[in-house]
């Protein structure tokens, strides 16, 4: 018997665009991501989807979900959303992280933007940028400004 073709539903997305980012339900950060002048690829909104594939290094824009701390100090569980753990959790698309972008909100404190810091120590990148919710046209201009900026300095450094 031959096996079933693989169906395009169960094919592993890839991507060759210069920022990655995971938008929720709320659409929020796709929409920040739709301002923007640059390619960007989404990782999948369920994690029974095939995760997204990275081919080549990429800044990761992604929002922080509502974490809770156990203990005052303590760092928040929860706030990387699900996706992006799957996503990085591959190997080849973690060795291609070069910095990271969070999205959040401030009426959450301590935990604006956290998922971002988690992910800057968890794989030994910089945060770039944080921004609020949509962000504002002077977010837009700013990450835009700041990506360019980033890449052409990452281009200049030697292999």
């Amino acid at each position: 018997m031959t096996p079933a073709p693989e169906s395009a539903a169960d094919a592993q997305p890839v991507t060759d665009a210069p920022l990655i980012y995971f938008s929720s339900a709320s659409g929020y950060t796709a929409r920040f991501v739709g301002k923007l002048d640059t390619a960007a690829g989404k990782i999948p909104l369920h994690t029974s989807e095939p995760t997204l594939l990275a081919q080549r290094p990429y800044v990761l824009l992604l929002p922080t979900y509502g974490g809770t701390a156990e203990q005052p100090g303590a760092a928040a569980r929860g706030a990387v959303p699900k996706q992006v753990i799957k996503f990085l959790n591959n190997e080849h698309n973690r060795s291609l992280i070069r910095g990271v972008i969070g999205a959040g909100n401030t009426n959450f404190g301590d935990t604006y933007c956290l998922a971002a810091d988690i992910i800057s120590v968890k794989c030994k990148v910089p945060v770039l940028y944080r921004f609020e919710l949509m962000g504002t046209s002077e977010d837009v201009a700013k990450v835009n400004e700041g990506l360019e900026e980033f890449w052409t300095h990452q281009s200049q450094k030697p292999a």
